[in-house]
C-alpha cells in the first residue's frame, strides 16, 4: 500500500534507544534499498532531538551502504559542539553493527542579516501542469510503464514534471539539456511542527535529482539500463516552508563522467521564495554484475 503523509510523520517519529541513540524503521514500499531521502530525514530528526531551540540550516551526508528496508536503523548522535549561535552534530546510521550512512548537520539560533536570493525560473502554476498520471497514455509504452512504476513507489511524494517528453527515448538527432524542473510536495497534510516540514523537505529533496543526469541521454532511473545510487547529499535550508505545499524544484547536472554524476537543485515556494538548495553526486553506470565498492 502506498505511503501516506500520516505514515511519513510516523516514520519520522524515531524511537529512543539510550543516550543520543534513536531507532528508525522503513516502510514496505517494494524498494530493494532504503530510500536515501528517508535516511537523510531520519538522521536529521535524530540530530535535532539533541539541539533544543535551534533550527537546522545545513547538512552534508554520505551514503556508505545500501540500507535493508527489513532491518531497523540505529542513529547514533555525536554532540560535536554547542557554541553561542551554532551547534554541530554528527550522526552515524547503522544496521547489523555496520555503518550505512553518516551525516553532519549544523543548527543556528534565529538571527537577522542582509537578504537576497536567485530568482525562481518561469513556470506555470502546478494546477496548469498536466498531471502525469493522467498523461501516461500519451507516452510510448516503455516510458509509460517506467513512469507508472515510479508513481506507484514514491508516495507520499507527488510531483508534476514540466515536460513529460523527457521520459521518452531520444529520437534520432535529438538532444536535451541535462536539466529538468518539477513541482513537488508531500501529498497530504502534515502537522504544523516546523521540524516535521524541514525533515519532510529533506525527504523529498532526494527525489528526481539524480534522474536529471540521465535527461541528456534519453534515459531515466527506472528504465533499468543504469545502476544509480546516491553517493552523497548536501542540503542548505534558507527559509521556512511547508513541505505539504507545492515547491518548484529546478534541477541541473553540470557534469557526468567516470560513472559519477553531479546534480544540483533549488527549491522555491510557489510565491518565488528560495527555500533550499541541494547538491548530490551519484553513481551512474551501465548495468553490470560487479558490486558497488
Amino acid at each position: 500500500m502506498p505511503l501516506t503523509s500520516t505514515d511519513l510523520v510516523a516514520l519520522l517519529d524515531l524511537e529512543p534507544a539510550g543516550a543520543d541513540r534513536f531507532v528508525g524503521r522503513s516502510p514496505d514500499m517494494g524498494w530493494a534499498r532504503v530510500y536515501g531521502g528517508q535516511v537523510v530525514a531520519q538522521a536529521l530528526v535524530a540530530a535535532a532531538r539533541t539541539v533544543p531551540e535551534r533550527s537546522p540550516h545545513s547538512l552534508h551526508a554520505y551514503f556508505l551502504l545500501g540500507g535493508d528496508p527489513a532491518e531497523p536503523i540505529l542513529f547514533a548522535v555525536e554532540r560535536v559542539r554547542d557554541g553561542h549561535s551554532f551547534s554541530t552534530r554528527r550522526v552515524t546510521a547503522s544496521q547489523r553493527g555496520e555503518p550505512i550512512f553518516v551525516l553532519s548537520a549544523s543548527f543556528q539560533i534565529a538571527e537577522d542579516g542582509p537578504e537576497h536570493q536567485a530568482p525562481a525560473p518561469a513556470a506555470p502554476p502546478p494546477e496548469q501542469v498536466v498531471d502525469p498520471q493522467a498523461a501516461l497514455a500519451s507516452l510510448p509504452e516503455s516510458a509509460r510503464k517506467r513512469l507508472q512504476a515510479l508513481f506507484d513507489r514514491v508516495r507520499p511524494i507527488e510531483f508534476r514534471p514540466m515536460n513529460l517528453r523527457r521520459y521518452a527515448p531520444l529520437r534520432p538527432g535529438e538532444t536535451r539539456a541535462a536539466e529538468q524542473t518539477v513541482w513537488i510536495r508531500i501529498g497530504g497534510p502534515l502537522p504544523d511542527d516546523p521540524m516535521i516540514h524541514t525533515a519532510a523537505l529533506a525527504y523529498l529533496s532526494d527525489m528526481t535529482l539524480l534522474d536529471t543526469a540521465l535527461v541528456a541521454h534519453g534515459h531515466a532511473i527506472f528504465d533499468g539500463r543504469h545502476q544509480v545510487a546516491s553517493l552523497d547529499h548536501a542540503l542548505w535550508l534558507h527559509r521556512p516552508c511547508r513541505a505539504d505545499e507545492w515547491l518548484l524544484y529546478a534541477q541541473d547536472s553540470p557534469s557526468a563522467g567516470g560513472a559519477r554524476a553531479l546534480t544540483r537543485g533549488m527549491l522555491f515556494s510557489r510565491d518565488g521564495l528560495l527555500v533550499a538548495s541541494v547538491a548530490q553526486e551519484g553513481l551512474v553506470r551501465p548495468i553490470r554484475t560487479a558490486p558497488i565498492d
